[in-house]
């Protein structure tokens, strides 16, 4: 029996972003900010007492490098949270995988109840979820639904800087990006020329001008 090829969850927002993107960084090492060390280390105490020094002591130890500006961010994410009531996480950080679709990836938190959550670093929009955060939703619901048998019907998303906690229902549009972008994705490791979205956030990449010069050439001419 072949065995599965997984493409990671992240991947597949990166390439819904852009893959000409994806192209350019696929090989390229993806490092945690330290925002979001902060956020996901702050995210294990959730539900109990947030006692800064401790989560600080934590974060400087998992990430020695940390930048020491980022325990006034901490201070700034406890107040937020603090004002949020939170369910206590039964575990965290558990692995999920489709065979069928050949994915994988990472669940924050899971309650008591077996409901789901995503740790960001982000604030929250005014209202609702970002499309990235839909996205993960919908593919780490794929797996779920493989891996229990039943029906999944979203997950949360929990925004730490600003204390919200956003639940997403997966909308059949949600289900059709995570498949589309699963397409893209093996085209591009295939070696196909990944097509420029026309709503890519082209004004804060670095590529921008490679890629606008690539515009009617293969990308492969250029590298």
């Amino acid at each position: 029996m072949t065995p599965v090829k997984y493409v990671t969850i992240s991947e597949l927002v990166r390439v819904h972003a852009c893959p000409v993107r994806f192209f350019y960084e696929k090989n390229e090492p993806v490092t945690e900010s330290h925002r979001y060390t902060v956020c996901k280390q702050l995210s294990y105490h959730l539900g109990k007492p947030l006692d800064a020094e401790a989560i600080w002591d934590e974060i400087t130890a998992v990430h020695p490098l940390v930048d020491p500006a980022h325990k006034e961010f901490l201070g700034i994410c406890i107040t937020a949270c603090n004002k949020t009531s939170w369910k206590p996480a039964a575990q965290t950080d558990v692995r999920v995988a489709s065979d069928k679709y050949g994915m994988a990836g990472m669940i924050d938190r899971v309650d008591a109840d077996g409901a789901f959550s995503l740790v960001r670093a982000s604030g929250a929009m005014p209202f609702g979820t970002y499309v990235a955060d839909r996205i993960r939703i919908a593919a780490i619901v794929f797996c779920l639904e493989e891996m229990t048998g039943r029906e999944v019907t979203g997950g949360t998303v929990e925004y730490i800087p600003d204390g919200v906690s956003r639940y997403h229902e997966v909308q059949p549009r949600d289900r059709r990006q995570v498949i589309a972008a699963l397409h893209r994705l093996r085209e591009i490791r295939d070696g196909a020329m990944p097509q420029h979205p026309l709503n890519a956030p082209c004004h804060r990449c670095k590529y921008r001008e490679k890629c606008e010069s690539s515009v009617g050439r293969r990308l492969s001419e250029l590298l």
